[in-house]
Formats: C-alpha cells, sequence, structure tokens
C-alpha cells in the first residue's frame, strides 16, 4: 500500500450498452462489480474515492467519498479524473484511476505504475497489456492538474488518450491472465450483457 497515491474508482459513465443504470451495481458472482474493484483496490492505495455524478446515496454501503464532476455537461473519464486530482491534492503526491467495470484488474497494479514512474517524474504512467493501452488505468501526477482542466474547459476535448499523448508517458505492460488454457486480459471490462456472463465463468477460472 502506498498512502502517498490516492485511489479513484472512475463509475461515471452512463452505461448505455448495459441499458443504463449503473453498471458497477451489477452482480458478479454474488457481490457487485464495485465490490470487486474495491477489494482489489484497498490493499494498493492510500485514500480512496469512487467518481460519480447523481444522487450519491446509491453508493453508501461503500463507505467511500462520492465525487461529482467539477466540469459540467458530463465530460466523461477525464472529468472524473481531474476531479480526483483536485480532491487528493491536499494529502497525496499522485493519483491513480482505475474503471469501475474491470473486476480483474492486477493486484500489483500500484505498485508497478508507481515503480515505472519514479523513473520519469511528471509523466504520466499508463496500463498496457497484449499490447494496448488501458489509459483509465494511469498515475496521474498532481501537476498536470492546470493543463487537465484547460484541455477539459478550454478546448472541449473530452479523449483520455488526446491528453495523454501530449505529455511524456511511461507504458507499463502487464501480462495476460490463464483461464482454462486460454490468455484473458487481466482488463477485461464489462460493457454489454454478454460480457457480463463471461466475467461469471472467468470467475471461476482465472489463475491469479
Amino acid at each position: 500500500m502506498d498512502q502517498n497515491i490516492a485511489g479513484i474508482i472512475l463509475a461515471g459513465g452512463q452505461s448505455r450498452r448495459m441499458g443504463g443504470g449503473d453498471k458497477t451495481l451489477l452482480v458478479l458472482g454474488g457481490r457487485s462489480l464495485l465490490d470487486h474493484v474495491v477489494a482489489r483496490l484497498v490493499p494498493q492505495v492510500g485514500p480512496l474515492a469512487l467518481s460519480a455524478n447523481g444522487d450519491p446515496a446509491r453508493f453508501a454501503r461503500f463507505g467511500l467519498p462520492v465525487l461529482a464532476d467539477t466540469v459540467e455537461g458530463y465530460a466523461g473519464p477525464l472529468a472524473g479524473i481531474l476531479t480526483g486530482i483536485e480532491w487528493a491534492s491536499i494529502a497525496c503526491d499522485a493519483v491513480v484511476t482505475v474503471a469501475g467495470d474491470t473486476p480483474f484488474f492486477p493486484k500489483d497494479l500500484i505498485e508497478r505504475l508507481a515503480t515505472a514512474a519514479a523513473t520519469k517524474p511528471g509523466a504520466v504512467t499508463v496500463a498496457s497489456s497484449g499490447g494496448r493501452r488501458h489509459p483509465t488505468f494511469a498515475l496521474w501526477p498532481l501537476g498536470l492538474h492546470d493543463a487537465l482542466r484547460r484541455f477539459l474547459v478550454d478546448e472541449d476535448n473530452r479523449r483520455v488518450s488526446a491528453f495523454i499523448d501530449r505529455h511524456d508517458v511511461v507504458d507499463v505492460e502487464f501480462p495476460m491472465l490463464a483461464s482454462g488454457g486460454q490468455q484473458i486480459d487481466p482488463f477485461f471490462n464489462i460493457n454489454m450483457p454478454d460480457d457480463l456472463a463471461i466475467a461469471e465463468r472467468l470467475l471461476q477460472s482465472i489463475e491469479e
């Protein structure tokens, strides 16, 4: 656990492909997706908060701060990242974000991102797997705050990858998971009902 790194679970999406509602509250293996994500993240970070808009009472049982976007207009994950940086700035040195619909992300995510970040201070450190970058799984230096707010507010640009590409980046490649003789992306996320059924099967077979 690194007490100087705050964790932000990005749960502000509108879940259109799942029919709307809070995707993180869908049930996987008898627990919500958010339960799975919190359980993986708590041992890895210091302060932890949930990035979500709307009535925070629906997440009350998790006992986490619920951070509404400080940029109006449902500006996507970047708005959650910006709000997380602002929330964490008093007590922490950096913020790590994870997607709230990704129940199998690595248990050493923060350790490996933080180690890589030390090689290039000020860079965004991003998780990759299978040669593909996962921009919502990243370590964000607090010093990016002003640039991020300008990008969102002045330029009205909401693309996480586009913001990352403007800055120094360190990519950290994570290995695939083994499941029944197959290779599974540890950043497999649940976008559609079929994905939830796949995740149910993976929950029983993934080797970590």
